[in-house]
């Protein structure tokens, strides 16, 4: 069947003024968006809507799925793809890659010698009160000192058309699966939108990965490290997102019953025996990690895992004790330790916030609490957020008590109007709210960042809250390709302007694990047909390894 005109797709569009990315407030196509404009308008509602419900449909028979109030749903996906110039990208990545560096030297210090706080770049309090300060990680240092191999900087777009740090997420950041899926699913769907504009690609993630935990592995005397990726298991909201890594970088999927101490060493269960592991990235919280130090009655960890790190045996990405770099009062300070740390001033600037503990910002913040956004400090997933200009008189005196008794442990900012992009409703493209989340890996000599990252829109009309969880979806985000290299100038503390040069272009590299056609649809994790063995079994492993290797046995002699 014919489509329709062209006009009819975006006809009666009605632009966001406060800051549409496709379409100005007069109406004009914005020139990043020019050719995409012309090459979805020419396939009319009519095949754009019937190939957006087969992309749909795709999510839906592979799984790509996710939590929304304890159910799994396939998760939603908008054919309209955002679009970020390839000059804006270039100042985007080098301030994510900044923030990434002043918060691994902050998680270094914290650990180590506390100077920032010493020379008061920020209070004791911060540290004393946070529930997210492992004592028992305090003096280690890991092998190639990084502990944010993994972070996902969530951004907005301010209301001058600019970028601005939301949140930093350091811990166990998610979601890169569903940019790897989109774009696949998108370039299947609708091939020829990616004839309209140079896109950069998104495939090199798998391994970079690979590389970036390989990077962090303790000294293995030559031979290759082994990676795991370690999961709660498949009840998980997030385990589609485990097992696509692990099958990509072509390394095991385990879960904490899968894997075993011994003598401060970390091996995994294999049908050919136990196999040395060199480096955990987990996708499990702290307090579950280990009973011997967190949670007692966990059974997601690995009894004497914390052990084994601190003897420089085996690394965990991210590292534990994480979790204080993205605190949400943590996240106020980061400016002033980029100033401190890196002497420089910030690229990518915050959100205005309010931290609550000062008295004044808190009689401030309570007496216009109705036009604010009210945060939990230690929040995920757009949890315990209080919007004030949509709540109910009882939910802001409820607020109100709450921020009295723990002002500790709460931020205010100002409602942020986040830009809008057309996205597909049942009344045809409508503007709605998005974020931005960029994905940077560090391996101890750079931090690079992923050319896109995930766009999350809210999908009900007028919702700011773009998390998943509140119903939310996603779009593919293209960052555009250039030949010419772009100079980013980032002043410095002492005066001087430090010039960076990032390329516009890809850097592929050779022998990812995935190849490009690998089906989406996961398998069980390649362990959970493992028998268990029980410790007589494991004292006679221990026997051969250290028959077969003289090496690692005089280590253990020193």
């Amino acid at each position: 069947m014919e489509g329709m005109s062209g006009a009819s797709l975006f006809e009666g569009y009605g632009a966001d003024p406060a800051g549409d990315e496709m379409f100005a407030a007069d109406g004009a196509v914005r020139p990043t968006y020019g050719l995409l404009h012309d090459a979805l308008s020419s396939l009319g509602e009519e095949e754009f809507r019937s190939r957006s419900e087969s992309l749909a449909r795709t999510y839906l028979d592979q799984g790509v799925t996710f939590d929304y109030a304890g159910e799994e749903r396939p998760f939603p996906i908008d054919a309209i793809p955002r679009i970020i110039a390839a000059e804006e990208w270039a100042e985007v990545s080098i301030g994510i890659s900044q923030r990434v560096h002043a918060i691994e030297a902050f998680l270094d210090d914290l650990y180590s010698d506390r100077a920032a706080v010493a020379d008061g770049v920020i209070p004791e309090s911060l540290i004393a009160s946070s529930d997210a300060v492992v004592e028992a990680m305090r003096g280690y240092r890991p092998p190639n000192g990084v502990r944010i191999h993994i972070s996902g900087i969530d951004l907005v777009r301010d209301g001058e058309g600019g970028f601005r740090v939301l949140e930093d997420n350091v811990r166990t950041p998610s979601g890169v699966s569903y940019v790897l899926s989109n774009r696949r699913a998108m370039a299947h769907t609708f091939p020829e939108l990616f004839a309209s504009a140079p896109v950069r690609s998104v495939d090199e993630y798998p391994g970079r990965l690979l590389r970036a935990l390989e990077a962090a592995a303790p000294d293995t005397a030559g031979e290759q490290p082994t990676v795991v990726v370690l999961t709660p298991g498949r009840y998980n909201s997030a385990y589609f997102e485990h097992s696509l890594l692990a099958r990509t970088m072509g390394v095991e999927l385990v879960e904490g019953s899968d894997l075993v101490v011994s003598s401060d060493r970390v091996y995994m269960k294999t049908t050919a025996g136990l196999r040395r592991v060199d480096v955990i990235y987990k996708r499990t919280d702290d307090a579950f990690l280990d009973p011997e130090v967190f949670r007692p009655d966990s059974v997601l960890g690995v009894p004497g895992l914390v052990r084994a790190i601190l003897a420089g045996h085996v690394v965990v990405a991210n590292a534990i004790g994480n979790g204080i770099g993205d605190d949400k009062l943590t996240y106020t300070y980061i400016p002033d330790l980029i100033r401190y740390y890196l002497q420089e001033e910030p690229i990518l600037r915050n959100v205005d916030t309010w931290r609550l503990e000062d008295p004044a910002s808190r009689e401030e913040v309570l007496d216009r609490i109705d036009e604010l956004v009210v945060k939990p400090v230690d929040g995920s997933g757009g949890k315990g957020i209080v919007v004030g200009p949509t709540a109910s008189r009882d939910e802001l005196d409820a607020l109100r008590s709450r921020l009295q008794e723990d002002p500790r442990g709460w931020i205010a900012q100002p409602m942020v109007q986040l830009s809008t992009i057309p996205t597909l409703v049942a009344d045809g493209p409508r503007p709605r709210h998005v974020d931005l989340r960029p994905f940077a890996l560090n391996t101890g000599e750079d931090v690079w960042v992923l050319p896109g990252g995930l766009t999350r829109v809210a999908l009900p009309e007028g919702e700011i809250i773009v998390n998943s969880s509140r119903g939310g979806g996603s779009k593919d985000t293209w960052v555009m390709a250039s030949s010419t290299p772009t100079r980013v100038e980032v002043p410095t503390s002492t005066g001087y302007i430090r010039v960076v040069e990032a390329s516009g272009e890809d850097e592929p590299l050779e022998d990812l694990s995935a190849p490009a056609d690998a089906p989406l649809v996961e398998p069980d994790p390649v362990t959970t047909a493992i028998p268990i063995i029980d410790a007589e079994e494991l004292q006679t492993q221990e026997q051969l390894l250290g028959a077969e290797d003289p090496a690692e046995e005089e280590r253990d002699a020193q």
